[in-house]
């Protein structure tokens, strides 16, 4: 059975995270709590690079939820088609802005309940702009979390609300805050889900997983052999004949 992670392990585990990224911040852009709300309903099943290329033409003309409701859905489908599930998330966008309108003074309401109750906008979303925008210590657990929280034996747990509470009940409370943004950083660029990059993993040592990989220390250069005279020359354009 694999030992579970003390007090002191989640300690030293986000102090070391912290000192490889002192601020850790969301790579995906936004102006405001409502961009930041939209944004995070584009990302789901898209890569955050990706919503961040449809966003920034479309946040220039609609950064509120009056002004993306005026756009119109035919318009705001057209602007993330780029994007997974553009149909889809186009209908919620427009839903949600113009409840926002209608029922919150065209604000991004505070409240979990009054988040998970747009369309579009389950708990790990309201999790993130609770976050983000509004400064409470939530975790958003997304697929690289729920890896990363299995796999280091951080908070194992089949569900991601499993890992979430996990995660809430072992996370020292002075990493909280922040720790959502360590945990998907790590899992989006070390831990990685086919091939974790063990070797570089400054949380190696207090990691549970059993198969870590190893370095490469095999070479794959190969060199060039030296032409020699008479051989066939390399395919490729020859030169005329003078």
């Amino acid at each position: 059975m694999t030992k579970p992670f003390s007090k002191q392990d989640a300690e030293i585990f986000f102090a070391r995270l912290r000192a490889a990224i002192p601020e850790p911040k969301t790579e995906l852009h936004f102006v405001n709590p409502y961009t930041l709300l939209v944004a995070v309903v584009l990302s789901a099943q898209a890569t955050d690079k990706g919503v961040n290329k449809a966003t920034q033409p479309l946040f220039k003309v609609a950064d509120t939820p009056a002004k993306m409701a005026a756009l119109g859905e035919a318009r705001l489908t057209d602007a993330i088609k780029t994007i997974g599930l553009f149909r889809n998330k186009a209908k919620n966008v427009i839903a949600l802005s113009r409840i926002l309108v209608e029922r919150h003074a065209g604000e991004v309401p505070h409240e979990r309940e009054a988040l998970e109750a747009l369309p579009g906008v389950g708990r790990k979303t309201a999790n993130v702009v609770l976050n983000v925008a509004f400064g409470e210590k939530t975790m958003a657990v997304d697929t690289h979390i729920f890896r990363v929280a299995n796999r280091t034996g951080l908070a194992p747990g089949k569900t991601p609300r499993d890992v979430e509470d996990g995660l809430l009940r072992k996370i020292p409370d002075a990493y909280l805050l922040d720790a959502h943004h360590w945990l998907i950083l790590h899992g989006r660029y070390v831990c990685v889900a086919r091939q974790p990059k063990c070797p570089i993993c400054i949380v190696r040592d207090l990691c549970r997983y059993a198969h870590k990989t190893v370095a490469d220390t095999k070479k794959s250069l190969q060199l060039r052999k030296p032409v020699k005279a008479g051989s066939a020359r390399p395919r490729g354009k020859t030169r005329p004949p003078r």
